[in-house]
């Protein structure tokens, strides 16, 4: 009890904050969602979400705990996205936050099911583009202030670029 008083008013008593930014890529093949969630379960309910909702999903989930040991848990239907998802989860090195990493499939077909885990708080984003996650660190841990998910826009959508963005999603079969 009194270590914790002991920590609490150390942690009071130094307010600073390092800012930074760590750049996470992953392969083209590959999509990303990156959230946060509030407990220790979240890896087997993020698991089970996906693997209730899509038929053989290839994909990996890593979640960084915030408390008790620190440990980043993971689990996967493949050893290459496991991989991935806690390379990604330890670069952010973030409390409370998960990555899944995912193959052949892509975010839009399991966001409302992610979204639907009690203790999913938030979405930071869902991405197959190389992602700036802008990171605060106090002396208590890391977070995840803000992401830059690809470039900046360069102009407005044409005739001929609605054409292609048409065709692109038939391409993927979203659309008839």
């Amino acid at each position: 009890m009194k270590n914790d008083t002991n920590m609490k008013n150390n942690l009071k008593n130094d307010m600073k904050i390092e800012m930074n930014t760590q750049i996470v890529e992953i392969h083209s093949e590959l999509n990303m969602i990156v959230g946060q969630s509030h407990f220790i379960k979240t890896v087997e309910d993020i698991y089970e979400a996906i693997i209730s909702s899509v038929p053989n999903p290839k994909f990996a989930v890593a979640f960084c705990e915030a408390s008790g040991p620190g440990l980043i848990r993971s689990e996967g239907t493949t050893k290459k996205l496991k991989n991935q998802a806690l390379k990604i989860a330890k670069q952010l090195s973030c409390g409370h936050v998960f990555v899944i990493i995912m193959e052949d499939m892509f975010p839009i077909n399991i966001l409302p099911v992610i979204k639907q885990v009690p203790e999913v708080c938030r979405i930071f984003c869902a991405t197959d583009n190389p992602t700036q996650f802008i990171i605060a660190e106090t002396k208590q841990g890391r977070g995840i202030l803000g992401v830059i998910d690809g470039m900046k826009s360069v102009g407005i959508e044409k005739e001929s670029d609605k054409k292609e963005r048409k065709e692109y999603l038939r391409k993927l079969k979203y659309k008839l």
